[in-house]
């Protein structure tokens, strides 16, 4: 009797690899690199599913151990997408039967202290809940990357407006002239690896999209989340030609101004100072943002 089940996709592997890595230039110069992973193999494992037949399985634990191991050898852990790649890549050139390695790696954020206005040779702080993030599929004829961060919070207290939006009757919203404008960033962007991983600057691409993303953050005269978002990602475009597009979420987080008209407190105009941060709900704001195929 045949089966009425089908496998229609799999993959597995193992998640949450938090790997440090101390990468000593010398006695007293050393750089530090955190990065958390994922790595999910794809490929002939259907009867291990099907036929409770393991003998194709490549273990989860060994999948953890190859995190630690190519992190040893690799000259390359502070470039995420680099590191990725070398993981990717060793799976398949590795095992026959594994066709695709998807693999996810989150870099911390750690910076240099500074010490009578020098850098410290060893010491470094935690520089915020900011992420750089990677994803990196490898098979045997192909490579893709995407690339971004996340957690980036940024807030500014003028320069942002929202007018003329569209009323009916559940409109209750008034328009503002000037407020703030906060919001916790998420930028992904795929890049065009067909020149050859190694030819891809991703440390001057990714400082590149956080400098210009927090440069039109600032210096825009914002009329809308959306219209910043598009010029952040028309520059970014601009900028670096190895980028196919760019996606942006941006919630935005609400600081409603605070009523003092009970406590004869003036709170408006060019002396609106107190405000009210919401936490329960925000405006949630995405897109992704391509090329044009019109050449101008």
């Amino acid at each position: 009797m045949s089966s009425i089940a089908q496998v229609q996709r799999q993959a597995y592997g193992k998640a949450n690899v938090r790997i440090t890595k101390a990468i000593r230039h010398s006695a007293e110069w050393n750089d530090i690199v955190e990065v958390t992973c994922r790595v999910l193999l794809e490929g002939d494992f259907e009867e291990a599913y099907t036929k409770a037949d393991n003998s194709k399985i490549v273990p989860t634990d060994t999948v953890k151990n190859t995190c630690f191991i190519v992190a040893k050898k690799s000259n390359h852990v502070q470039t995420i997408e680099h590191y990725g790649y070398e993981l990717g890549k060793h799976f398949i050139d590795r095992y026959d039967h594994v066709t695709h390695a998807h693999v996810h790696i989150v870099q911390e954020r750690w910076a240099r202290i500074n010490v009578n206005g020098e850098p410290h040779p060893h010491s470094f702080y935690r520089d915020g809940a900011e992420t750089r993030q990677t994803w990196v599929t490898v098979s045997a004829n192909d490579v893709s990357i995407k690339s971004g961060m996340d957690g980036l919070l940024v807030l500014k207290t003028t320069g942002s407006s929202f007018t003329n939006f569209h009323h009916c009757e559940n409109t209750t919203l008034q328009d503002a002239e000037d407020r703030i404008f906060s919001t916790t960033v998420k930028a992904h962007y795929n890049i065009d690896t067909s020149a050859g991983v190694d030819k891809v600057p991703f440390d001057r691409i990714f400082e590149g999209v956080r400098t210009t993303t927090l440069d039109i953050f600032s210096n825009d005269d914002s009329a809308s989340v959306q219209a910043t978002m598009y010029r952040m990602a028309s520059l970014i475009l601009k900028r670096f030609p190895e980028i196919r597009d760019v996606f942006y979420a941006l919630p935005n987080t609400h600081y409603f101004t605070a009523n003092l008209a009970p406590f004869n407190l003036p709170n408006s105009g060019q002396e609106m100072t107190i405000f009210s941060p919401i936490t329960d709900f925000s405006g949630l704001i995405t897109a992704t943002i391509g090329r044009s195929s019109t050449k101008i």
